[in-house]
């Protein structure tokens, strides 16, 4: 005899293992269990009934079928099937059988409480619950002797049960359909947001490369003529432009990596761009310009005031891309103008345009534009164009600017 392993679980457990696994990945099924249980539950009242004028028979057995297996598409027509199984237990308390709780009608009604389609259809579902409550309630009175009031007590606790337990089951479920909802719309909004921030980051040092190139080439062009045409003249004049461009040319190698390295999608997580600097470098753009050949003449008024950082660098920008525009265009000379007004400062750059020079287009060019577009990032506006032979550039940028890329 084979000794007895009680470490094996028994059957049981493995079918009901197989039933919970059965019911939490097919809903059919598990409305199929509910129905069958129901189907089973009433098949017990008629049988265990006492004292009742008709037993269980095969028309008993059909009426309880009706009354409860319908429950499986409650999905599709959840109102429907309760009409459905309350007609049929209304027949079975009718013809005498075993009255008792109407365990189908009970359990439809919850569905039809938990379903969020009855919310749209408030008043066909009161007229269809209340219609066969009292079809239900005249059925058992035609069985019964007397005014039916157990009955009528009795179905109103027990219907009115069901409803309050579904539709608080369907709120519940909503709130959380609500809350998923709310999540994905949140998560949609944080990577469009990151998606947008990206894409403003990216302009910012589009125009950044833009503007640090130009003024580079610029100053370094003009500074390698001078030192071609004054190689045997002037040795030291060719020296110090030589050391001018070596000091251009290493800070733009220095800012043009950082802006790429900023751009680069596989660089380091939460690596940000340093921001070019303010007004504070002025002197020193100035300085190369002036060595480079040009006239450059800055006037400041109003009371002077610490810029937030946007200000602050747009202003920097403008006045780079101006002075650039001007050593290209002009015949050497400019004259910056910087305004500390009440709400904002007053940027002004213009520069004579000789008739063999073209002056840069006003409305087109990746350098007015790339101007236009700082000054409006933070809430002000800037203009330029040619008149009476001089090219002017004016930029508004208020101090109470919004938080936009420089």
């Amino acid at each position: 005899m084979l000794p007895r392993d009680d470490s094996a679980p028994p059957a049981r457990h493995y079918a009901e293992e197989a039933v919970a696994r059965a019911t939490a990945s097919n809903p059919t099924a598990r409305d199929a269990i509910v129905a069958l249980a129901a189907f089973g539950l009433t098949l017990g009242l008629l049988a265990g009934g006492h004292g009742a004028a008709r037993g269980l028979d095969p028309l008993g057995v059909g009426l309880a079928a009706v009354a409860t297996l319908p429950l499986v598409a409650h999905r599709r027509a959840p109102l429907g099937v309760f009409a459905v199984t309350a007609a049929a237990s209304a027949a079975i308390n009718g013809l005498g059988y075993q009255t008792g709780p109407p365990f189908g009608p009970t359990v439809a009604l919850f569905y039809v409480a938990a379903d969020e389609r009855t919310r749209t259809r408030l008043r066909e579902t009161a007229a269809v619950v209340l219609g066969m409550f009292a079809v239900h309630i005249a059925a058992t009175s035609a069985a019964e002797s007397g005014f039916p009031t157990t009955p009528i007590l009795f179905g109103i606790v027990v219907w009115g049960a069901a409803w309050l337990i579904g539709d608080q089951v369907g709120q519940r479920r909503g709130r959380r359909v609500e809350q998923a909802e709310r999540a994905r719309r949140m998560q949609r909004d944080t990577e469009r947001e990151r998606r947008l921030a990206a894409a403003e980051e990216r302009t910012r040092i589009a125009r950044d490369l833009h503007d640090s190139a130009a003024h580079a080439i610029n100053v370094i062009l003009v500074q390698a003529g001078a030192a071609r045409l004054l190689q045997e003249r002037d040795p030291a004049a060719v020296r110090e432009a030589l050391g001018t461009i070596e000091d251009v040319a290493r800070e733009t190698i220095g800012e043009i990596d950082q802006l790429v390295r900023g751009l680069r999608e596989d660089g380091a997580a939460g690596a940000t761009v340093e921001p070019p600097t303010g007004l504070a470098a002025l002197d020193t753009l100035v300085s190369r310009h002036r060595a480079a050949g040009m006239d450059v003449s800055v006037s400041v008024s109003g009371e002077h005031r610490p810029l937030a950082r946007g200000p602050d660098q747009a202003a920097y920008r403008i006045v780079q891309e101006s002075l650039t525009n001007a050593a290209r265009h002009g015949d050497g000379s400019a004259r910056v103008e910087i305004g500390y007004a009440a709400a904002a400062l007053e940027l002004t750059i213009s520069n004579p345009v000789t008739a063999a020079a073209s002056a840069p287009a006003a409305d087109g060019g990746h350098g007015i534009l790339g101007m236009r577009e700082r000054a409006a990032l933070l809430g002000g506006a800037l203009e330029a164009g040619a008149r009476d032979g001089r090219f002017r550039v004016h930029a508004r940028l208020p101090y109470a600017a919004r938080e936009a890329p420089a």
